[in-house]
């Protein structure tokens, strides 16, 4: 078992990637469907934001815009990569 998890009594704790992975999963969730809501294409919004840093890219509909500013953009941008890497066949 790696440094980052922990096995305890019977329980594997996770290790802090696992769950800021979670926690984007969650707030970029919730920032798609109140772009939807509101009529907007979730993709074309959300590369604006992380390529200029302008927050008003995003809706600020059920808070949607509050919530992604707690993802720092570079932690965002490596996030999407990894998942789109780790989508690639060899």
């Amino acid at each position: 078992m790696d440094e980052n998890n922990a096995y305890q009594g019977g329980t594997i704790m996770f290790d802090f990637d696992m769950e800021k992975a979670q926690t984007i999963d969650r707030i970029m969730k919730s920032v798609q469907n109140a772009l939807i809501e509101k009529g907007y294409n979730p993709v074309n919004q959300i590369v604006g934001y992380v390529m200029s840093g302008d927050p008003t890219y995003i809706t600020s509909h059920k808070d949607a815009r509050t919530r992604i500013q707690d993802i720092e953009r570079d932690e965002l941008l490596e996030e999407l990569v990894k998942r789109y890497l780790a989508g690639l066949s060899d």
